[in-house]
């Protein structure tokens, strides 16, 4: 493995769009603060009602380069056939996991209805631990990232974790948009989606904006994580200010 590939944070998608509309404004800020980002889908999303395998691959390199993200992989699963009991699929979660070496790994949440965003969560949070084992066959030397969150989907769970995306919301909003075939259609389009509808970004907005309100501020995104987030400096326990 080559040091330039080498990112701080890898974020994991079933779908291509995921990304964007969960936790595009946490990513946006890491990418501000200078870390390295890359992002991973785990499917092309190929049978979404709307746009392509085609189209969707050529929006989401869009919405990676909009979002100013270093890489952004597709792993190729089937979609609607994401499995984490599947070896092979294990393996090249493991192998990316290897090879870029990422300090933070973000993944959709297990609290949702889709079944690819129920069995990614379960599979990323395995290959996470398993790419720490020795003894687990796939490329590249042992490694277990740092920390793993899992960005809310449509169901919503207590949060452990609130990121203020405030300040980056208007380029989260734009680099959503990358994603026309999925959040835009024409009033005589029969493909019918809940989230082509016009009111779809309003809905998300709203979401985001009730969570920035747990934590005074105008919008924010939600995460939970397994272990505690622990605190280095102490300051912001007397602050109140965000560490």
């Amino acid at each position: 493995m080559s040091p330039s590939d080498r990112l701080d944070v890898l974020a994991f998608a079933p779908h291509p769009d995921d990304l964007e509309l969960c936790c595009g404004g946490t990513l946006l800020r890491l990418i501000d603060a200078g870390h390295r980002v890359g992002l991973a889908d785990l499917t092309r999303g190929d049978r979404g009602t709307r746009g392509t395998p085609e189209i969707r691959l050529v929006e989401a390199e869009a919405a990676r380069a909009a979002m100013g993200a270093h890489h952004r992989l597709n792993l190729g699963f089937p979609d609607l056939g994401v499995d984490a009991r599947d070896k092979a699929q294990l393996r090249q979660v493991v192998d990316a996991i290897r090879r870029y070496r990422p300090r933070l790994v973000l993944t959709c949440s297990e609290h949702d209805h889709h079944p690819d965003h129920v069995e990614a969560a379960h599979l990323v949070e395995r290959g996470v631990y398993v790419a720490g084992l020795a003894g687990f066959e796939a490329d590249g030397e042992p490694f277990r990232p740092a920390r793993l969150l899992f960005y809310m989907g449509r169901v919503v769970f207590e949060p452990k974790l609130i990121v203020d995306v405030s300040g980056v919301w208007d380029r989260r909003t734009a680099v959503a948009a990358c994603y026309r075939s999925q959040f835009f259609r024409e009033p005589d389009d029969p493909k019918v989606t809940p989230i082509s509808e016009p009111g779809f970004m309003d809905q998300v907005a709203a979401r985001f904006r009730h969570f920035g309100s747990r934590i005074g501020v105008t919008y924010a995104e939600p995460f939970d994580l397994r272990e505690p987030f622990g605190l280095r400096d102490v300051g912001p326990l007397v602050t109140g200010e965000a560490p």
